[in-house]
């Protein structure tokens, strides 16, 4: 569905290219969670937000992202913004500031052009407010946490072909955290979908993924099932692992 072969992803920085990524290789499949797990700074959200040219106009990007033989990078920037609506959206960690602070939530549950039945029901399983009441609100009423799972619900409303997800254990606790990974298992089992997780949560991500690579001094590492991210005897590899469940078993 998606192969991403980018060189580089650089930014401007007085007037010389400052490489912040290189050699970002993988293929994704239909029907299976991946997870790419990276430090704070790492550049995961970069990474993600170049696949479908979200970035500032002072970055640039050399390669290829090909989803169902489009150049992502290179196809006409209409043919981008539809694929962007219909088939692979986002769920960004700041998710209070994905919303338009001026517009109530009513604007978005009525551009999704869904069953409000529907949305109830997802509300609903995210423990969140009913239709109505949320309607009324705008984005700045939300909690951080709150936030956060509507846009999932956002996200899955749209019903894409990819959903990418950053950061999706932030900023809520453990009961969320097992709605959202019983969704993503959903999802992807009956509606033949694919989830791409950028994630710190190495538990969550041996949980739910069905492949795991790492991010580490700008590039990416192939991809992993969790029993072989587990028990590799590459001591760089099982070190690198053991930090990610400091930080984990910290953010619990």
């Amino acid at each position: 569905m998606l192969s991403v072969d980018i060189n580089s992803v650089s930014i401007l920085v007085e007037e010389e290219n400052r490489t912040i990524l290189s050699s970002i290789r993988f293929d994704i499949e239909r029907g299976k969670v991946y997870t790419i797990l990276g430090r704070n700074g790492s550049g995961k959200s970069t990474l993600i937000k170049s696949l479908t040219l979200l970035l500032p106009s002072d970055y640039k990007i050399e390669g290829k992202a090909i989803f169902n033989k489009y150049d992502l990078l290179h196809c006409p920037e209409e043919q981008l913004k539809e694929i962007r609506k219909n088939n692979i959206r986002y769920v960004f960690q700041d998710a209070a500031n994905s919303l338009d602070p001026l517009k109530k939530i009513k604007y978005y549950f009525e551009i999704s052009n869904v069953n409000p039945l529907k949305i109830e029901e997802l509300l609903s399983f995210f423990l969140l407010p009913s239709y109505k009441k949320l309607s009324d609100l705008h984005p700045y009423e939300l909690s951080g946490g709150m936030a956060q799972r509507l846009l999932v619900v956002l996200g899955l409303l749209a019903n894409p072909d990819l959903l990418i997800l950053d950061e999706p254990t932030s900023a809520v606790d453990y009961a969320v955290i097992n709605l959202i990974f019983l969704k993503i298992i959903n999802y992807v089992r009956d509606k033949d979908k694919s989830v791409l997780i950028v994630t710190q949560d190495i538990n969550f991500a041996l949980k739910c993924s069905a492949h795991i690579a790492y991010l580490s001094d700008g590039t990416l590492s192939q991809f992993f099932t969790p029993n072989e991210l587990m028990t590799s005897p590459n001591d760089k590899l099982k070190e690198f692992i053991e930090s990610f469940k400091e930080i984990s078993n910290v953010s619990a």
